[in-house]
């Protein structure tokens, strides 16, 4: 028998991934715009989502931030580029 889901509503990354967080931010600010935001080096010099995802695994202070950058994006934004997928 399966568990319900259940809504966190005091957790909104929950079930989202890391991926879509960047690739959301991507669509939404472009990497130049990302690395504004966020000044690191996988966003500034030859960014693609694979080298993002492997230093924000690694460093939690950076993926923090890009959390709490995603957290404030407006919903439109966000599900038009869930819909793109």
């Amino acid at each position: 028998m399966s568990t319900p889901k259940v809504a966190h509503p005091n957790d909104p990354l929950h079930g989202v991934t890391l991926e879509r967080i960047v690739t959301e931010l991507v669509a939404a600010h472009g990497w130049a715009g990302l690395a504004q935001q966020v000044p690191v080096r996988c966003f500034q010099f030859d960014p693609s989502i694979k080298s993002s995802l492997t230093f924000l695994r690694k460093t939690p202070w950076a993926r923090t931030k890009v959390e709490a950058l995603w957290c404030h994006l407006p919903p439109r934004i966000a599900r038009q580029t869930a819909l793109n997928k």
